[in-house]
């Protein structure tokens, strides 16, 4: 294990399908090769696991991310590096969880993944706009129900015209500058 690297949560949001999880994969990679340890908290298995049985609505959407908050705010202040990926869409809430980080002294690192609606109706790899423009997916975020963007995150990562290696690129110099993470 690296003795360089501190403590952090890197808070990925950003709508349903716009790459929060492929450049966490990209990510893992290369935390890996720098032999940094990495956790990770992606929406969709925290809800099979830590959340199950939670909805869509608003506060239990709430519930979820104050839940992966927790968890993320644990591991941080102690000492480990958390990449979370959830679509997160109230600012309200995600400015909860990041006072969470600064009450324990974690750093809290608000990354929005700024892929349009468009895109990632195209891509709709799991169907689901798909689903959600049909009326079979009722409460549909960026369709059906609101996406807030952060409006000052630490990192906006601008993903047209990009692939996942380039997006997770620009990740990661900022947390090398940020002294996180060390250089490759």
């Amino acid at each position: 294990m690296a003795a360089d690297h501190k403590g952090f949560t890197l808070w990925m949001t950003g709508l349903s399908g716009s790459g929060k999880s492929t450049i966490t994969e990209v990510l893992i990679d290369s935390f890996e090769a720098r032999d940094v340890p990495i956790e990770v908290l992606d929406g969709d298995i925290v809800r099979e696991n830590l959340s199950k049985g939670l909805g869509f609505s608003k506060e239990d959407r709430d519930t979820n991310i104050t839940r992966i908050g927790f968890v993320a705010d644990l591991l941080a202040r102690n000492g480990v590096p958390v990449v979370t990926a959830a679509i997160s869409p109230y600012q309200e809430t995600r400015d909860a969880v990041r006072k969470q980080h600064e009450q324990s002294g974690a750093r809290f690192i608000e990354t929005f993944i700024a892929t349009s609606l468009e895109d990632c109706e195209a891509r709709d790899v799991k169907g689901l706009y798909a689903k959600a423009r049909s009326g079979e997916i009722p409460v549909f975020t960026g369709v059906s129900d609101p996406y807030e963007a952060p409006g000052s995150p630490e990192l906006a990562v601008e993903t047209a015209g990009k692939t996942p290696e380039e997006s997770a690129a620009t990740i990661l110099a900022y947390l090398e500058a940020e002294r996180l993470i060390p250089a490759a």
